[in-house]
């Protein structure tokens, strides 16, 4: 009878795999697998994680039942930012691979019915790049006008422009001694912002998009696009109260973005790469960005003006919500009624950037458990980070030692108040290796080889390997649930209904419908037994083969409604 039930299940996902990705609308029921390429899986013995590991680890991915990859930027990069410093759009960085590799990468995702999504920069490039390295040789070159440079202020015009903070605290502005001017850089000193008021801009990063998406490639995640323009007049930010930005709020040290980010131009570019990209329709391809501010303006940057634009933008609100159920009801709430259809909320608890989820759960299995369930039974595109699967822990790495450039800018901070915080300055921490087995370097590099970053001491008890063999295992879990709404039309395209019949403080609990299929998913956030009395078939629990009346404490269960 289980051999049974498997094979029914088996055909059941083969057969609606198969049908999303006949579907121009595949990115709304997928579910993605981020990849921090150097971090994954090394096979040449450098201690890095390289294309060819992407290539070998991707029936591990598939069997996960991850339909879309997305891989952070393994481009042409001095690697001052580990590939977010992007010097050759259309090249690859030698330490993981070249294009004919790449070009595998793309076949082989597509040979077993997948998506894959590169991670584009568009707003900076290296001060290596090229572009760069003319533009900042003289103030009449074809380039000079490539970046955004502007004369400084006060006596010898060795005041910055004006009073422009970086995202991450300090003068945006840099002087560069050659061309004795100041460029903006939003975010590092050493990633000047393009200057998308320049037509010649504007048209050379659209090709790069073609570019990919004429070798295939199905769409991009956009790094910190909500700052691609400036006002262009240089307004002095006004001042704010805040010292640190929130997800809806992007103000920082004190000081507003009202003419940093989120600018009318920003929106506007957004519909152009659109039209970019809905040139290449066989299949459709797919936008997803990384934009910050409040629901009105992250939806501007989906449709703007009447005219389509980025198919969906993170909601990283998700990243900052307690372990709370009336929390969490509110979100969902919230993100249904902003991002009702035709618009599609995400989902997402980790990411390179921000720190590894089980540790704001205190390395609780059972509250990553419920989440996973939470993340891929609602309305939305679900995306996952490579090891939140295992339970991959937060690796406390010193700010002194720390190889991030936050880690270097900030190695100033004491370490008691870095650890004290509720994320972290230093991104190594969420960047450790993947764990893969119990050799040596947890199979991440050969044993003689030294790993860019430590490997989790833990890795012996949380491992591929070992959680594969454990039924009751996170990994197991992500494994049935994705498996399970990669089955079930309602939980891919279903209506969201808030089911507060079963609501209490402590208790979040919703419907899926889609035509006569409806399901009720309950989730007990507490640490008590919670009553729950559903009228249906219990077809998937958190807690492995438990049927009582009761929800177990972190308990999570789906229901099939008759």
């Amino acid at each position: 009878m289980k051999k049974l039930h498997f094979i029914v299940l088996f055909s059941a996902v083969s057969f609606t795999l198969f049908a999303q990705h006949q579907s121009s609308d595949w990115w709304r029921t997928t579910t993605i697998y981020q990849i921090y390429p150097r971090s994954f899986y090394d096979t040449n013995g450098d201690g890095i994680g390289d294309l060819q590991g992407i290539i070998e680890k991707l029936d591990y991915i598939k069997q996960l039942g991850f339909e879309t990859i997305w891989i952070s930027p393994f481009f042409q990069s001095p690697q001052q930012d580990f590939g977010y410093d992007i010097s050759d759009y259309n090249s690859i960085a030698p330490e993981y691979g070249d294009m004919q590799l790449c070009e595998k990468l793309i076949e082989e995702v597509h040979r077993r019915n997948m998506k894959i999504v590169f991670d584009l920069v568009m707003n900076h490039t290296s001060a290596q790049h090229n572009w760069f390295l003319e533009s900042r040789s003289s103030r009449d070159n074809p380039k000079a006008d490539w970046y955004v440079w502007r004369d400084g202020k006060g006596r010898g015009d060795k005041n910055p422009p004006n009073n422009w903070k970086a995202m991450i605290g300090g003068n945006g502005w840099d002087y560069d001694s050659l061309r004795q001017q100041y460029y903006w850089a939003s975010f590092l000193p050493f990633q000047p912002d393009l200057n998308y008021r320049n037509p010649e801009v504007k048209q050379a990063m659209l090709d790069v998009a073609r570019y990919w998406l004429a070798k295939g490639v199905d769409g991009f995640r956009l790094d910190i696009f909500n700052a691609l323009y400036e006002d262009a007049s240089l307004r002095d930010n006004p001042f704010s109260f805040r010292m640190l930005p929130s997800e809806e709020n992007p103000d920082v040290f004190f000081q507003k973005t009202k003419y940093t980010l989120n600018q009318e131009e920003s929106f506007q570019f957004a519909t152009e790469l659109r039209s970019v990209v809905d040139e290449f329709d066989n299949p459709k391809r797919f936008l997803v960005g990384e934009v910050f501010g409040d629901s009105a303006t992250l939806k501007s940057y989906c449709k703007h003006n009447g005219k389509e634009g980025l198919h969906t933008v993170f909601l990283f609100e998700t990243l900052g919500t307690s372990f709370n159920a009336t929390l969490f009801r509110h979100l969902v709430e919230k993100f249904e009624a902003a991002f009702h259809e035709p618009f599609q909320p995400t989902y997402v608890f980790s990411n390179h950037d921000r720190i590894r989820s089980i540790a704001r759960l205190g390395g609780s299995v059972e509250k990553a458990k419920l989440l996973a369930l939470l993340q891929y039974t609602v309305r939305g595109i679900p995306f996952t980070y490579y090891g939140e699967e295992l339970g991959i822990p937060r690796t406390e790495i010193p700010m002194k030692e720390g190889k991030d450039p936050l880690a270097e800018r900030y190695s100033w901070m004491p370490q008691f108040l870095v650890n004290l915080s509720g994320e972290s300055l230093n991104r190594d921490e969420c960047r450790t290796p993947m764990l893969w087995n119990e050799a040596a370097n947890a199979g991440f590099c050969d044993s003689t080889a030294q790993p860019w970053l430590p490997v989790s001491e833990n890795y012996n008890e949380i491992h591929v390997a070992r959680q594969q063999l454990d039924s009751a295992s996170l990994l197991n879990f992500y494994k049935q649930v994705i498996a399970l709404r990669n089955a079930t039309p309602a939980l891919q395209n279903g209506k969201l209904s808030v089911a507060t019949a079963y609501c209490t403080k402590h208790v979040f609990a919703f419907y899926r419908r889609e035509g006569e299929e409806k399901y009720l998913v309950a989730l007990n956030f507490s640490k008590k037994k919670r009553a729950v009395a559903a009228a249906g078939e219990q077809i998937l629990s958190t807690h492995a083969r438990h049927r009582q009346a009761e929800l177990l404490p972190f308990e999570g269960r789906v229901f099939k409604i008759e």
